[in-house]
């Protein structure tokens, strides 16, 4: 679970449920992340109420700072501030494991290296 949690909000007024809401769903993400890098992740949420002629929208985004100086970010719209939280989770555990991927070693005891030298 991600600790470190800062939710704010811009014209927005943040809520408990929604606090918790978000705790839940961007909180579960450190599982993508390669253990080595799970207890230093920080999330940013960051919640605007942009005033529209056909109604109010959320714009929501997410940053999460991982260690190595890398950030991974996600920016969304929606007209429910819940199903943006969904729609940026999502996103982030594409990109999570995007991440994962490039970073991880997965040639552990030199197996690659002995192969390709024959």
């Amino acid at each position: 679970m991600i600790e470190k949690i800062d939710i704010s909000g811009s014209n927005f007024k943040v809520e408990e449920s929604f606090k918790k809401y978000v705790e839940k769903r961007i909180g579960k993400l450190d599982r993508y992340l390669p253990r080595q890098n799970r207890k230093d992740v920080v999330a940013k949420v960051v919640v605007t109420e942009v005033n529209r002629d056909h109604g109010n929208k959320y714009e929501l985004s997410v940053s999460l700072n991982v260690p190595g100086g890398k950030v991974l970010a996600a920016k969304d719209e929606a007209s429910n501030i819940f199903a943006g939280i969904d729609i940026i989770e999502a996103k982030l555990t594409g990109q999570i494991r995007r991440f994962k991927t490039e970073n991880t070693n997965y040639d552990k005891k030199g197996f690659l290296k002995r192969i390709l030298k024959k």
